[in-house]
């Protein structure tokens, strides 16, 4: 099991990709699959490595809503339809604020990474995730 920088426990990462053009970003992500990982995400972590993220799993595909209470880390949402595609993206999310963040539209999954990366990286809406979870 991996530790977080706090000491905190993560769950063992699982390789995921996103696939933007013709580029393929890898990243290293937790995957949050029950309702007491998801409640806690990514709180009180100070720190999230450039190439990690967490990947909330819901299960089934709905309208989902974030926020970035006890977040200390500014995140991108990336949420994620069924078929791995993206449908939004919240850029740069503001650490600590409990202003819900809404999905858009019905989704199985929402991806965080660390706010600014999906800019810098190019990935927009459309783009493609790659990972066990939509393989369903």
């Amino acid at each position: 099991m991996a530790q977080a920088s706090a000491g905190q426990a993560v769950s063992a990462l699982e390789s995921l990709s996103i696939v933007s053009g013709d580029k393929r970003h890898a990243f290293q992500v937790e995957v949050m699959r029950t309702p007491e990982q998801r409640a806690r995400g990514l709180m009180h972590r100070r720190y999230l490595p450039a190439d990690r993220g967490m990947l909330f799993d819901f299960e089934r595909v709905e309208p989902v809503a974030m926020w970035m209470e006890n977040t200390f880390i500014p995140l991108d949402m990336l949420f994620i339809r069924a078929d791995g595609t993206i449908a939004r993206i919240a850029e740069n999310t503001e650490p600590l604020s409990r202003r819900t963040i809404p999905s858009g539209e019905p989704v199985l999954s929402v991806l965080e990474i660390n706010g600014g990366v999906s800019r810098t990286l190019g990935i927009k809406a459309g783009d493609r995730i790659e990972h066990a979870l939509f393989k369903r």
